[in-house]
């Protein structure tokens, strides 16, 4: 498993490129990344998780040029752009509905995308190093606590996880709410 820093979050961002799968720190807990766009990468975190399929993901950004693509821009008016543009950069991730270009491995079963563009400088930080969105799930077994630190990941993910961006944690004590863009629904406080 290579380690990453900040000083060489270039490396994880071509190691995201290759195909790789890497935990990376967000507001809260570690997450898994990789390429959402990969489905062998999407799958091996599937399997390292082992989620059930169909429970989709949400993707995480350093800005939104690199989420618009999976926004279903003409069915989203724009106060409700508005309103999530008001949040963003920052710990707020909204549920949009998804472009037909999305595949269907990213969001599972739901019809809407999760999506945020973060303020945690080491999670946009990969994003910019890779050129995009990433996947952004919590670094732990279904059903288990995320990992807080390295070397929970470490014995969580012994085998089958290929890189760690080792940096801090955003200072959250909870992963970020989850709203619908549409409704203002919450889904996650």
């Amino acid at each position: 498993m290579r380690r990453f820093d900040l000083a060489t979050v270039d490396q994880a961002g071509q190691l995201l490129r290759e195909g790789g799968v890497l935990a990376y720190p967000t507001e809260a807990v570690f997450g898994l990344g990789c390429d959402p766009r990969n489905e062998a990468a999407f799958a091996r975190i599937f399997e390292l998780k082992q989620r059930p399929a169909g429970m989709g993901v949400l993707l995480i950004a350093s800005d939104f040029s690199q989420v618009e693509p999976y926004i279903d821009l003409e069915a989203v008016p724009l106060p409700v752009l508005d309103q999530a543009w008001a949040t963003w950069p920052g710990p707020h991730t909204w549920v949009f509905p998804r472009a037909k270009t999305v595949p269907a491995w990213i969001a599972g079963t739901h019809p809407g995308i999760a999506l945020r563009v973060t303020a945690h400088e080491p999670a946009a930080a990969l994003c910019r190093a890779f050129g995009g969105a990433l996947v952004s799930t919590s670094a732990n077994v279904h059903g288990q606590p995320a990992a807080l630190g390295t070397s929970e990941l470490e014995q969580a993910f012994d085998v089958g996880l290929d890189g760690i961006l080792d940096a801090p944690l955003g200072g959250l004590d909870r992963p970020t709410p989850i709203r619908d863009a549409l409704t203002g629904a919450i889904i996650r406080p």
